[in-house]
């Protein structure tokens, strides 16, 4: 018996050809369950036959696993889903997923807004959540349901496991480096302020200030080079004598090094700039750009395998940040 050329073979041919019913066919090609030792030699022989191919998305639908891992990105904007951070992140994803045949969906969470969570609980589709921009808001609405199936890139809780860069450490040896190179009125572009993870770099400059008893001048940003333009030409009008501006992303930095290319700043000669991330453009700007290391890959990679794997993980993996020195400080 063959199935029309139109159309693959589906279980219920299967049945058909090995005349079984269409639960004990599932059952031999799932290798669960009882069967007979007749029926699983017709259920292969048909098998053979048809060229049947199972459906893998069904057969996890069915057992309740779900067929794709969200990585559900909080912020105020659908914007941060344009984020090149956000994009390494699914990147990353996708490679750990895709052996296992699991699907990668990215989700905006508004941040005014997280009923968002709720729904990919309830949807059987989703076998995993992997959580970007992760707030105390976010982690108290997290469902109990994802438990075992969720895992923050950025804090956590008890409850879920956490995966993220060190960027206290991070911030620390840039900030070291720029003191070591002579500069002392140093100032700083902070990242948003309702994200966790941008106020660990503040808290780590503040404090080397204080110890160098240096004077704090933070000016407020995010992590886009726009906001790195507005904020040079803040720090340069309130600290004229600014001699190291650092950036909390080498996004933000690029910004900052454009803003003082136009005002005719020279860089480093009269201020040095820094970042963080260590983005592949940071080696290619001129001058290139001095900033810190972030293996959002290695992050993002962990954090997928954990949900997939579906068992605990540490509560906190922090992954190492180091300096790499360049032109720009």
């Amino acid at each position: 018996m063959t199935t029309a050329a139109h159309r693959s073979a589906t279980l219920d041919d299967v049945a058909r050809a090995a005349g079984v019913s269409r639960s004990t066919a599932s059952r031999v090609i799932a290798g669960t369950g009882f069967a007979s030792p007749q029926a699983r030699e017709q259920v292969s022989a048909a098998v053979d036959q048809l060229g049947y191919v199972p459906n893998q998305a069904a057969r996890a639908l069915v057992r309740g696993r779900g067929v794709r891992l969200v990585v559900a990105v909080a912020g105020t904007s659908e914007a941060v889903l344009d984020d090149p951070y956000v994009h390494r992140v699914v990147g990353s994803a996708a490679r750990v997923c895709g052996p296992a045949g699991v699907g990668v969906a990215l989700h905006w969470l508004p941040l005014g807004d997280l009923t968002g969570l709720d729904q990919l609980a309830r949807d059987r589709s989703v076998c995993g959540v992997m959580l970007v921009n992760t707030t105390e808001d976010v982690l108290d609405a997290v469902p109990g349901s994802l438990r075992g199936r969720v895992a923050s890139i950025g804090i956590g809780s008890a409850t879920v496991p956490s995966f993220d860069v060190d960027n206290t450490a991070g911030a620390g040896e840039v900030l070291r480096h720029l003191y070591a190179t002579g500069r002392r009125r140093i100032a700083m572009v902070a990242g948003p302020h309702w994200l966790p993870c941008s106020r660990r770099p503040v808290q780590a400059y503040r404090s080397l200030m204080r110890q160098a008893g240096l004077p704090e001048r933070v000016v407020p940003g995010d992590f886009t080079a726009a906001r790195g333009r507005v904020a040079a030409g803040e720090a340069l009008r309130r600290w004229p004598d600014v001699d190291a501006i650092y950036a909390i992303s080498d996004e933000t930095a690029l910004g900052v090094m454009a803003a003082l290319r136009d005002e005719g700043v020279r860089v480093p000669g009269d201020v040095s700039v820094a970042g963080f991330d260590d983005i592949p453009l940071a080696a290619m700007t001129a001058p290139a750009l001095t900033t810190a290391s972030h293996p959002v890959g290695t992050i993002a990679t962990a954090a997928a395998t954990a949900v997939l794997a579906g068992r605990p993980a540490a509560p906190l993996t922090l992954f190492p940040s180091a300096l790499v020195a360049r032109v720009s400080a």
